[in-house]
């Protein structure tokens, strides 16, 4: 009779480690999916989406044609929105414009795209501790004129 007892007590003790195990390995595969699914799966390595700290303020102004520059602030927040505050230099305060909106990343995770953004474009390679503006195309900027087009994160 002890020898049941004990053969029972090692019993339920096993089958509660290998129903403990079964749950993590559940949980893990669970995670793995959710990972594979995501951008890193897409391209295979890290991005600026997952490997920057990309959320916070850039500063710069870009060149404008028919004024001495654009002073450009842009926010972007962890929960994918951002602000976007633009002064026109050299003329009057009433071409300051403030946008609000979300943005979006492309699918290899190093381009967002800004939405409510109709003058101009609204495209932007992340890199570490910048924005590049992109032109309307979505091509970086080259040329003489190429840092003029660079938002600095705020520290």
């Amino acid at each position: 009779m002890k020898n049941l007892k004990v053969n029972l007590i090692l019993f339920v003790a096993v089958l509660i480690s290998f129903s403990c195990g079964r749950a993590s390995d559940s949980i893990e595969r669970s995670a793995t999916e959710a990972i594979s699914d995501g951008p890193i799966a897409k391209t295979g390595m890290h991005n600026s989406m997952n490997a920057l700290d990309w959320n916070g303020i850039y500063k710069g102004t870009l060149p404008c044609a028919d004024c001495e520059g654009i002073e450009t602030i842009l926010t972007l927040n962890p929960d994918l929105t951002y602000i976007l505050f633009t002064n026109y230099l050299g003329r009057n305060d009433a071409l300051e414009e403030e946008k609000k909106g979300d943005f979006s990343w492309d699918e290899h995770g190093s381009e967002i795209t800004l939405t409510n953004v109709t003058s101009g474009p609204n495209k932007y390679k992340v890199g570490e501790n910048r924005l590049w503006h992109l032109d309307a195309n979505g091509d970086i900027i080259t040329g003489d004129s190429a840092d003029h087009y660079i938002l600095t994160k705020a520290q």
